[in-house]
């Protein structure tokens, strides 16, 4: 197949294919070759079908196959030949749309190939990790936490009015057009008002009762309700309160510890300490990170495809349309403009993907099927009860594969980096690494 350049500008790249009918012919004729043995033809024993009476038969069927392999073996061929990659799939078009069995094909090739990436002297970047060790007043600060989540509940005064955060225990029935509905009763059913557990307005109602009074509270359903028979209905729930408690934190002893699954209160403290190791270390991971970035960014200089930098700008403008107007949920609203500084900022990124992927290629890190497997447990575990689909569907789906190989393989790229470069560490208070956590959010 004749290959002749149309266009070098940049990263732009386009050319011109001619495949011959002649080529084109091989082509079909050497499909067919391959095919033969299996062939059966009424008349003939099998495998024994000469090819022109198969060219006959099948040729035309069997050329748009051998057309398409013509091309994707000359792309292969001129990519191998160049040592380029494509930023993209290549857009493929043919030029002779008027074309006929025994006229050559005109196809036109165009890409942007991806830019070829400097060496780096790794060991030239400096970089700081801080550490935050965790001390009694932090593991005290978490446990008060644990004990508020955990929280029990005391009788009040007799006689004292419900307060939001109360927990009320009452009997209750609920009527629809004065008939009782299925699901609308419970005894001794124990409600913290203000948890929003209740259908909206229910337990703003109950603010104010006492022990052993009866009131009767309406509401509406919602248009939307699960239960179709009761969506938009008004209905009259009358209940009997039987108990007022206020809310009260667990004391910190060695029963808050065996709510939370530990030994004895000792066996808590010790996981508490880990647990905030972890999110201190978290922490500091983010911080070296973006300053690990910031300094590869300032290393590195060469030409970027243009469209992906325009599609990358479009999604950084798109993601902060949305923050900015949170109340718009879907996607069907305009065009959203980009500005110079999404351009800026996508620039960089795109900048930094490349030359982290480059990098992650020439220390030939890989993502493997362990860790692959580890990540869609985790996320596995968001869908309680769904989890073996979860783990089918994404076993059957490339893109979700690669949209969960991605971050893992950055981070292996990143611990690859701070290896090979010069790191000191740092010991510094909780307070103080809340304030470079505050610095990062900030540069966003």
């Amino acid at each position: 197949m004749q290959v002749t350049e149309t266009q070098n500008e940049g990263l732009k790249r386009a050319y011109k294919m001619l495949l011959t009918a002649q080529e084109l012919d091989a082509k079909v004729m050497e499909k067919l070759k391959e095919a033969q043995p299996e062939v059966e033809m009424k008349g003939f024993r099998k495998g024994k079908v000469p090819l022109a009476l198969l060219k006959k038969q099948f040729g035309q069927r069997v050329m748009g196959e051998a057309m398409q392999e013509a091309v994707d073996d000359a792309m292969k061929a001129h990519f191998a030949e160049k040592g380029e990659r494509p930023a993209a799939e290549p857009a493929m078009k043919m030029t002779n749309e008027d074309w006929k069995e025994g006229d050559d094909v005109e196809v036109e090739m165009s890409y942007e190939a991806l830019p070829e990436v400097p060496e780096l002297d790794l060991s030239k970047i400096k970089l700081e990790r801080l550490k935050v060790v965790p001390g009694d007043a932090e593991v005290d600060e978490a446990l008060k936490n644990l004990a508020s989540n955990a929280q029990d509940f005391e009788d009040r005064k007799k006689g004292s009015k419900a307060k939001d955060g109360d927990q009320v225990t009452m009997d209750f029935v609920g009527k629809v057009d004065g008939e009782a509905f299925e699901g609308g009763s419970a005894e001794d059913y124990p409600l913290v008002l203000g948890s929003g557990s209740f259908i909206p307005g229910f337990e703003e109602q109950l603010v104010g009762v006492k022990e052993g009074e009866e009131k009767d509270v309406t509401v509406n359903f919602p248009e939307d309700y699960q239960a179709a028979h009761l969506a938009g209905k008004e209905a009259v729930f009358s209940c009997t309160i039987k108990a007022v408690k206020a809310p009260k934190d667990a004391e910190i002893n060695d029963e808050l510890a065996k709510k939370f699954g530990s030994e004895d209160l000792e066996t808590l403290k010790g996981q508490v300490r880990e647990r905030l190791e972890a999110e201190y270390g978290s922490a500091s991971r983010a911080i070296m990170k973006r300053a690990m970035l910031d300094e590869l960014d300032k290393m590195v200089s060469f030409d970027l495809p243009p469209s992906m930098v325009e599609q990358e700008a479009k999604q950084i403008a798109h993601q902060l349309w949305h923050d900015e107007n949170p109340e718009v949920k879907g996607h069907d609203h305009g065009e959203i403009e980009t500005t110079a500084e999404h351009q800026k900022l996508a620039e960089r990124r795109v900048r930094l993907g490349l030359l982290l992927a480059e990098l992650g290629q020439r220390a030939e890190i890989q993502v493997t099927d362990q860790e692959m497997t580890q990540a869609i447990m985790e996320q596995a575990r968001q869908y309680p009860g769904q989890e073996r689909q979860f783990f089918e569907f994404i076993q059957q789906n490339q893109q979700m594969q690669q949209q969960m190989r991605a971050p893992i393989f950055e981070d292996k790229v990143i611990d690859y980096v701070a290896e090979q470069a010069k790191v000191t560490e740092k010991e510094i208070s909780k307070a103080e690494l809340e304030k470079e956590i505050e610095k990062l959010d900030e540069d966003a």
